[in-house]
C-alpha cells in the first residue's frame, strides 16, 4: 500500500470500526461505520453556521482551531441559563460533551477542525440570528 500526503482540507478522514481509515473527498454525509476528521477554512459566519445549533448525539466532538481565534458556544442546558463561552487559539481544542448543542463564532479567519460520529446529528436555527 502506498503512502501519500492527504489534503485535509479538501478531505474527509474516515475513522472506521476495526481500525480502517479512508480519506475522500469532503463531504458532510454521515459515515455510518465510524469517526469522521473534518478541517476546513473559515473565513465568515456562514462556513461555521454561525446562526444555527449543532449536536451531536451519537459521540463527543473534538474541535479545534489550527490558526485563528474562534468562540465556542453551548447552548445553556435550562431556562434562564447563560450560554457557555468557550475562546480557542491556535493550537488549542475543546471537548464537546455528547448530546450538548453547540455552535461556533469567528474573532478572525481561522482553519478548525472537528473529530466526531456525524451519525444522526442535527441543526437548528437559532432564534436570536
Amino acid at each position: 500500500m502506498s503512502v501519500h500526503p492527504i489534503d485535509l482540507f479538501a478531505s474527509s478522514v474516515h475513522l472506521r470500526q476495526g481500525g480502517k481509515i479512508h480519506a475522500g473527498k469532503a463531504t458532510m454525509e454521515a459515515d455510518p461505520d465510524g469517526w469522521r476528521l473534518t478541517a476546513f477554512h473559515a473565513r465568515t459566519g456562514a462556513d461555521v453556521h454561525a446562526d444555527h445549533w449543532e449536536v451531536h448525539p451519537e459521540a463527543e466532538e473534538v474541535i479545534s482551531c489550527l490558526v485563528g481565534k474562534i468562540r465556542l458556544y453551548l447552548r445553556p442546558e435550562r431556562p434562564g441559563q447563560e450560554e457557555e463561552e468557550i475562546r480557542l487559539t491556535a493550537g488549542t481544542a475543546a471537548i464537546v460533551p455528547r448530546g450538548r448543542w453547540h455552535r461556533i463564532e469567528l474573532d478572525i479567519p481561522s482553519n478548525i477542525m472537528a473529530v466526531t460520529l456525524p451519525r444522526g446529528s442535527r441543526l437548528e436555527k437559532r432564534a436570536e440570528a
